[in-house]
């Protein structure tokens, strides 16, 4: 399968309809046609129903553009990676995953420093969930990723952040909790909780409150917890969550656990890549 019919695949996709698609490729609406036709024959399924007006996915189109827009963002990521080698001054391109964190603003501070010394590299911020982030990590469509321990490190070189991680609970000012110090184990059990999807995560809270996950109340999961702050406002539930990360401090207000719960943040990249040119002195920023 040519990558060359990949893009006119999504052109045709993004477009609608073959004819502009035609226009924005330069080419004629034959060829493009024949084109399309010759993908389906290749694949030996239809990836459009056709009507007057506009082309509607099949399943199996709707699969392929998944499919198509990973593998042609992945070829010009490697491209770019090749590019980005042969160039002396680093005049390339970096792209960096970001979770929820008490570290991003050191990352974003040596992303400062990296820019002022190479000012012609450009970058992408990526912020999204661990899962997520790991899975454009492994993908090969991000150099880097900065994770929240736990997490499972046997695929990627780490190096530890230098901010410590504490975790508590997210509660609305006007809930008691709020005029607490600290939340202490034995009330754990008794809350309404909200957690983060992760496994991991579920079973360090399990481990430090010493109960089973199935004797926790946990009403509700998330992926990131800003989704849930207007629940913590209106003491729907309460969050568990790290301290640092950007909160309604009118409306909400984290309480540490006591005893404290402390894990670290780490920046990753995989151990079987090589990683480009930028993101390796990028990477040396960290050690200096």
């Amino acid at each position: 399968m040519e990558i060359r019919l990949l893009r006119y695949f999504l052109t045709i996709a993004n477009a609608g309809t073959i004819s502009q698609a035609a226009r924005i490729l330069h080419v004629t609406q034959p060829t493009l046609s024949r084109q399309l036709k010759a993908l389906e024959q290749e694949l030996e399924t239809e990836l459009f129903s056709r009507d007057k007006q506009h082309l509607q996915f099949t399943e199996a189109g709707r699969y392929l553009k998944s499919r198509a827009e990973e593998i042609l963002a992945l070829t010009d990521a490697t491209t770019q990676a090749f590019a980005d080698r042969q160039q002396e001054l680093f005049s390339g391109h970096l792209a960096i995953g970001c979770v929820e964190s008490a570290n991003s603003a050191f990352v974003a501070q040596k992303l400062e420093e990296f820019m002022a010394t190479y000012p012609q590299i450009t970058f992408d911020l990526y912020t999204q969930t661990s899962d997520a982030i790991v899975d454009q990590l492994d993908k090969g469509l991000l150099d880097l990723a900065v994770l929240l321990e736990p997490i499972q490190t046997e695929k990627y070189h780490t190096w530890q952040l230098p901010q410590i991680e504490c975790w508590g609970l997210l509660v609305s000012k006007d809930s008691p909790l709020a005029r607490q110090e600290a939340i202490l184990p034995e009330q754990v059990t008794q809350l309404p909780l909200l957690i983060s999807t992760r496994p991991d995560v579920q079973a360090l809270i399990a481990t430090w409150s010493k109960h089973a996950l199935n004797e926790l109340q946990i009403i509700g999961n998330f992926n990131l917890s800003y989704n849930v702050i207007p629940l913590v406002a209106h003491q729907v539930g309460v969050a568990v969550r790290i301290e640092g990360a950007p909160i309604d401090q009118e409306q909400l207000k984290f309480v540490p656990f006591e005893p404290a719960l402390t894990t670290c943040g780490v920046l990753v990249w995989r151990r079987d890549r090589e990683v480009s040119a930028v993101a390796h002195r990028f990477i040396q920023l960290f050690a200096d």
